[in-house]
């Protein structure tokens, strides 16, 4: 069985994304449109690094 990753948790502890628009969308979750976006944008390179480190 698979066990489940917070990816917002991990990239806040990571400092990848270290704003202050980037870590208030990853705790207070997307409030339109265009945080909605950027929150999928932030997952995808969440993703890409993600693969990287997993051999």
């Amino acid at each position: 069985m698979k066990e489940e990753i917070d990816w917002k948790k991990e990239l806040l502890e990571s400092k990848k994304f270290n704003n202050k628009f980037s870590k208030n969308i990853l705790e207070n979750g997307a409030k339109n449109y265009m945080q909605g976006i950027y929150m999928g944008y932030m997952y995808h390179r969440w993703k890409k690094i993600r693969e990287k480190s997993i051999p």
